[in-house]
């Protein structure tokens, strides 16, 4: 199955939840303590913060 056909079997399942009413819609805290989760998860990686610090400010 290509990734596109995954994405769209996904997405026509997520729009069934939320017309039938099921679909968990996140809280601005919820969204927030799910954000600092994964900023966590993210700076325990040595390596990939070391990486971004060396780039600097560029964009």
């Amino acid at each position: 199955m290509t990734d596109q056909r995954q994405r769209a079997i996904a997405a026509e399942g997520g729009r069934a939840a939320h017309e039938q009413g099921t679909a968990h819609e996140f809280s601005s805290a919820e969204a927030r303590q799910a954000g600092q989760k994964g900023g966590e998860a993210v700076s325990r990686d040595r390596n990939h913060m070391a990486q971004i610090g060396r780039r600097g400010g560029e964009r």
